[in-house]
């Protein structure tokens, strides 16, 4: 039988456990709205009576079986497969939260899975796994693969999130998206390239500092990279990465010999005097007087939840730009600008993968929905903008169908 991913849910018994607090204390609106679940399914087909149940169940959907086990490609025609995304998880670096297990970790995977279909129109549903092992996540979620049209690989700590991302796309005929890496980096992009057309300047002329060497930054370093920003510099929590560090990663050997052209070193100040742009994706607090040292026009986008790297008071002293990752200030970088939009085009022409040069084409289509609005306030549209998500789905698929990655 059909059904489709819904929300909001069907109202829930109260239990009778406390909210929060004593007996007497206010409820949590959290808490509330959460009670039960933020999500439901529902059938899309009606189920009346005799006739509709032969058609929906057997002896009708053995014809369907039959005809997809003969064509396989009709599973996408005649199941929810071709519109269904899977969210998954360890549980191992929910934002803000960090190592919070499966379990805890659910009301964010309900919580991304109605983003997914309140703003583009796309199913989906929370999987939180109880594993950490990356081989056995990889395993887990290739035999569950046939039932989706994709996988949003969600707060999974780096540097696990790479070999887990990497093996699946590898392994799959899906789109794999691990969104903290790549929809972070394809909003950030579409913010810099607006503020770049704002003041007059262009991608290639930028030098950008990046605190924050994990999932997010590494991506946001690679995609600047791929739109032609030339100079990127990127910092970890013992200063510059560079080729000389005795005590890198694999991973970040791979980002030293992509960035830092000039070959900086020292400390996070070090590498922002002069700089044009600061990309805060870590957390903790970056000195008034080391913002004061950046180049004149500098561009601010301290993203880091619930504080800002910079805050946006001391940020706008210096800046002609400034964003966050919150909504109670202006220039919002939010996830949910990207990867609605990027899932919606990929599955309308049924990619086998989500490329850069889609996650290139969602930035640019992302940008542009605000090009001929913008201010200082407004590089990035909003979340709620109508305009994002349409633009982002068409600009994916045409990429996707121009680089040959579609059924």
């Amino acid at each position: 039988m059909a059904s489709e991913i819904i929300s909001p849910r069907a109202e829930q018994p109260d239990t009778g456990q406390p909210h929060t607090g004593g007996p007497d204390a206010v409820p949590d609106p959290a808490f509330e709205l959460h009670r039960g679940g933020k999500m439901a399914v529902r059938a899309t087909v009606p189920v009346r009576d005799a006739a509709d149940l032969s058609l929906a169940y057997t002896p009708g959907v053995a014809r369907v079986c039959a005809a997809i086990a003969e064509q396989p490609e009709l599973v996408h025609e005649y199941t929810w497969k071709s519109r269904t995304v899977a969210v998954v998880t360890d549980g191992s670096a929910v934002l803000g939260l960090g190592d919070i297990g499966p379990e805890a970790s659910l009301p964010v995977m309900e919580g991304k899975a109605i983003l997914f279909k309140q703003f583009g129109d796309v199913d989906a549903v929370p999987i939180a796994l109880d594993c950490r092992d990356p081989d056995e996540i990889v395993a887990t979620v290739a035999r569950l693969a046939p039932s989706f049209g994709g996988i949003n690989l969600e707060d999974i700590a780096a540097p696990r999130c790479f070999e887990i991302e990497r093996k699946l796309q590898d392994l799959l005929d899906i789109p794999v998206f691990h969104d903290d890496q790549h929809g972070t980096a394809v909003v950030t992009l579409a913010a810099l390239r607006n503020a770049a057309r704002l003041t007059g300047r262009a991608l290639p002329g930028l030098r950008v500092v990046i605190s924050g060497a994990g999932a997010a930054g590494i991506a946001i370093a690679r995609i600047l990279l791929g739109a032609g920003v030339t100079d990127v510099v990127v910092c970890d929590r013992r200063g510059i990465v560079s080729a000389d560090r005795a005590d890198l990663t694999d991973v970040k050997r791979d980002l030293a010999a992509l960035t830092n052209p000039a070959g900086r070193t020292g400390s996070l100040a070090d590498a922002l005097a002069g700089a044009d742009v600061f990309v805060g994706v870590s957390g903790g607090t970056v000195p008034e007087a080391a913002v004061a040292t950046m180049a004149p026009g500098a561009f601010v986008f301290a993203m880091a939840n619930p504080d800002p790297e910079i805050h946006p008071e001391v940020a706008a002293r210096y800046a002609a730009v400034v964003a966050t990752g919150r909504s109670d200030f202006p220039n919002q970088i939010n996830n949910v600008l990207a990867f609605p939009g990027i899932f919606a085009g990929a599955l309308r022409v049924r990619a086998t993968r989500i490329t850069e040069g889609m996650k290139l084409a969602a930035a640019e289509a992302l940008a542009a929905v605000v090009a001929d609005e913008l201010s200082p306030e407004q590089v990035i549209p909003s979340p709620f903008d109508p305009r994002v998500a349409p633009a982002v789905a068409d600009a994916v698929a045409k990429a996707a169908i121009s680089e040959g990655v579609t059924r």
